[in-house]
């Protein structure tokens, strides 16, 4: 099997890569210390380099990129420690949109003039899509939503939140914009910096209502659960690559710590970890999706895998930089801060394993 790249997606990664090129640590710092933990013009430029529209088919007025594709962009994200939260976002909001028949709202999205992002986690619930708290009503022509949601990702952001809410016993998705009568958000930081939220609806009407599905809403979650391990082996390489920088540079007893075997040969431990990764990321990616069962657990195989290998790769390099390691000061720092939030986005490990075995 060739797994060259192709012209098009070596443009994608190229793409990232001149992206997020400027963004140094310190940059990276200010920007997740900003208010809304994110800035709207960056994020114009993101989606003018057709980033987000790659997630979308080509009859939806995007680019039709394949799982491949995306993965591709979200390791090159995860390499290169940007802050830009695509997944999150860009490609979840665009896959609820556009097969949920939401084109008007779609269109904002793929070009960057709206954000939006998904209100699904409740107490309770740990990380099952199924609505409880949340409930919706008809009102006249239209819905009501009262409930809680407790982490939606950039809360503060965003322009738009899709909610879950239990609509007659099933979990249905509505279109709640920001200024909504009803909504009341309280923002607070997640490990990486990034802000999310928590948001209160009393009544408060719905734009829309999409049509989705319980299984459509698993399918989905299943492609991010791919990309967040996608972007995570992304993240393991830039650890690696910045551990052997420091141990070739730190001196102790007189010499490179990157000398001392017991180092090189945990850092070889990680050098496979990260391979291993990968392997299993384009394994995932390249699974048939005619198998809809087949696939969904090769996802999740394959975040529970990946997520614990880019865990031990972070916690590796973090003790070889030491006390320093775990600050803001170095990108390692933000690098593992990330991936203690991408373990858990859509189910942590013992979550996605138990899915896996489950479903095997």
């Amino acid at each position: 099997m060739n797994f060259d790249l192709s012209e098009e997606q070596e443009m994608f990664v190229s793409s990232v890569e001149r992206f997020a090129a400027p963004i140094d640590v310190e940059a990276r710092r200010k920007l997740r210390l900003s208010p809304t933990g994110y800035d709207r013009a960056r994020w114009q430029q993101l989606a003018e380099l057709g980033l987000i529209a790659l997630a979308a088919s080509e009859d939806a007025g995007g680019m039709g990129g394949s799982a491949v594709d995306l993965a591709l962009v979200a390791e090159a994200i995860g390499k290169a420690n940007a802050p830009d939260p695509l997944l999150e976002h860009g490609v979840l909001p665009t896959l609820l949109l556009e097969r949920g028949g939401a084109g008007e709202a779609l269109e904002g999205v793929l070009a960057g003039t709206s954000i939006a992002t998904l209100a699904w986690t409740e107490r309770g619930q740990r990380y099952s899509l199924k609505a409880k708290g949340m409930k919706a009503e008809s009102a006249g022509d239209g819905f009501v939503l009262t409930g809680e949601k407790t982490m939606v990702m950039g809360a503060l952001i965003a322009d738009l939140f899709i909610v879950t809410a239990d609509l007659g016993g099933e979990t249905a998705c509505f279109l709640v914009p920001r200024d909504a009568a009803g909504l009341d958000v309280r923002a607070y930081r997640l490990a990486d910096g990034s802000i999310a939220g928590e948001i209160k609806l009393t009544r408060t009407p719905a734009s829309a209502k999409l049509a989705l599905d319980a299984a459509e809403l698993d399918a989905i979650a299943a492609e991010i659960r791919l990309l967040a391990a996608a972007e995570m082996v992304g993240l393991g390489q830039r650890l690696l690559d910045d551990t052997l920088t420091y141990v070739k540079e730190r001196e102790q007893f007189g010499v490179a710590i990157g000398s001392f075997q017991a180092l090189q040969h945990r850092l070889v431990d990680c050098y496979a970890r990260g391979e291993q990764s990968r392997s299993m990321l384009f394994r995932a990616a390249l699974t048939d999706r005619a198998d809809a069962a087949k696939w969904q657990r090769a996802a999740a195989g394959a975040k529970a895998f990946i997520s614990e290998n880019v865990d031990a790769i972070a916690r590796e390099a973090v003790q070889m930089h030491g006390g320093m390691g775990i600050t803001d000061e170095l990108a390692i720092g933000h690098a593992l801060k990330r991936v203690l939030v991408l373990t858990r986005l859509f189910g942590d490990i013992d979550t996605v394993l138990a899915e896996y075995a489950i479903a095997a």
